[in-house]
């Protein structure tokens, strides 16, 4: 329609679900969101309940738009989503065969170290970017086919659906389009960096059927497109793309060298490395940017599992802050830690340590260890965990100059701040920090014609910036980056 100049923008994060509705300059039009419930079954296992994330992402795109004044204000849709995580469901039903299994699940630890040490990490990194750990989306998917009955049996009928996330939300949004955008299919441990579908190969080390995988797809263009008796009206769905992608996009990291941190849940570092295939010897993963027109720009990435939820567990299990925004204040009312160092591998050690059995630590209490003392150490270890990225990138010969960043904690000024400290490089926070559903944005925009390119987007989309130089002196520095290692060494 002549006046549809909106896109709508579905952002299914992993604590929540959102909805937000951008204006072709960047301007923020909706917002709608709810809570996405957390199930635990055991420890170490994540799951959520597939029907809860659709049911929620229309509620909230519904919300969204009729906010944004209506359905006809819509030119387009882009969805972003967490990542590795896994969805099973029947084709014919439409109905999901068990809960989703979440990025952060760890059940098949136990799966990666027999193929590891049957010497097959090596060749999975040399093909998808990827080591082998619990964290990617393949050996949930073979859990799923050994230890569910209703997946096995949707495999031997020919019926049985695997997809990330994103993938979920097209085929129900579009009323059957199996598709998976290349970001999202490069977390898989399927997909070759360098190949424009699943590896037969890899699918059959993992044991996954081919034939239940989506077709890989570009991360913008015409790519399905939604029922029309969902929204009154068919919305073209023009953008996909991972979270992290996504907010790398938001960020303006178009060219090799820009980097950007995003601290949501978990904390992820992704560097532009252009059209060169990633290859890390340093346990970084090498994974797909963007795919636009088969063409394909490619990121080194660092993933640190515990980031955002340290303050939920904080706050949830307990009990030391009534609300995450209380953080900052405690984290200024002390002058540091005590000598508390808190190790934060609640569900294992991400990059570059890798290690999935790894558990969380306090060190360093005494009867004068407070409250605020235990809060400004959580906050702390974002930057120490940030550190041993920064050096596993630069051993790599992809060292930072400056660090973009992102994600609901960076709002908080002092994270920022001990961030440009601990790095002793310029940090930069845009104006908003929800870059994700940006980037998704600007990848529905290119995909609709309403920008012609990503940098033409990126230019006209992004608002202003803030910059944090380094304050902190040298000597103090180095004695928390050794109080930290030698906290690390515990667990």
């Amino acid at each position: 329609m002549a006046d549809a100049d909106l896109i709508l923008v579905l952002d299914a994060g992993t604590t929540s679900t959102r909805a937000m509705v951008f204006s072709s300059a960047g301007d923020v039009r909706a917002i709608a969101q709810r809570p996405l419930e957390q199930h635990y079954p055991q420890s170490g296992w994540v799951e959520h309940d597939a029907e809860e994330i659709w049911r929620s992402t229309l509620e909230v795109a519904r919300d969204a738009v009729t906010i944004a004044g209506g359905i006809d204000r819509i030119a387009c849709l882009g969805i972003a989503n967490q990542r590795e995580t896994v969805i099973a469901w029947d084709r014919n039903s439409w109905n999901p065969l068990h809960r989703a299994i979440v990025w952060q699940d760890r059940r098949t630890a136990d799966a990666c170290a027999a193929l590891r040490n049957q010497g097959h990490e090596p060749d999975v990194q040399a093909r998808t970017g990827l080591l082998l750990d619990p964290y990617f989306s393949a050996t949930k998917m073979r859990w799923l086919l050994d230890n569910a009955a209703d997946v096995a049996a949707a495999r031997d009928a020919g019926s049985l659906a695997f997809g990330t996330v994103e993938s979920w939300l097209v085929f129900k949004l579009s009323g059957g389009a199996h598709l998976c955008d290349a970001s999202n299919a490069s977390r898989t441990s399927l997909l070759p960096l360098a190949g424009a579908s699943w590896d037969p190969m890899l699918c059959n080390l993992f044991g996954v059927p081919e034939e239940a995988l989506p077709e890989v797809v570009d991360c913008a263009g015409a790519l399905a497109t939604t029922q029309p008796d969902l929204f009154g009206r068919a919305i073209p769905i023009t953008g996909l793309a991972g979270d992290q992608q996504a907010a790398t996009i938001g960020q303006g990291c178009l060219s090799p060298g820009d980097v950007k941190a995003t601290y949501g849940t978990g904390a992820f570092v992704l560097a532009n490395v252009g059209g060169r295939l990633p290859r890390s010897h340093h346990r970084l993963l090498g994974t797909v940017l963007t795919q636009l027109d088969g063409a394909r720009s490619y990121a080194l990435e660092g993933s640190v599992f515990v980031a955002g939820s340290l303050v939920q567990w904080l706050r949830d299990s307990l009990g030391l802050i009534a609300d995450a925004a209380e953080t900052e204040a405690l984290a200024r009312s002390v002058p540091n830690t005590g000598g508390v160092v808190i190790v934060p591998a609640l569900s294992g050690l991400g990059a570059p340590h890798w290690l999935p059995h790894a558990r969380g630590s306090i060190t360093g209490l005494s009867f004068a260890t407070s409250r605020a003392h235990l809060v400004r150490a959580a906050l702390e270890a974002m930057a120490l965990q940030t550190h041993d990225l920064a050096h596993a990138f630069a051993a790599d010969g992809a060292g930072w100059r400056s660090l973009r960043i992102d994600g609901g904690m960076t709002a908080n000024d002092w994270i920022a701040q001990d961030l440009a400290d601990i790095l002793a490089l310029p940090v930069e926070r845009p104006e908003l920090v929800e870059t994700t559903a940006l980037g998704a944005a600007m990848l529905a925009a290119v995909g609709a014609g309403l920008h012609s390119n990503l940098r033409a987007a990126a230019d006209a989309m992004r608002g202003p910036l803030r910059r944090f130089t380094p304050q902190l002196d040298e000597a103090a520095r180095s004695a928390r980056l050794a109080a930290w290692r030698k906290a690390l060494a515990t667990v």
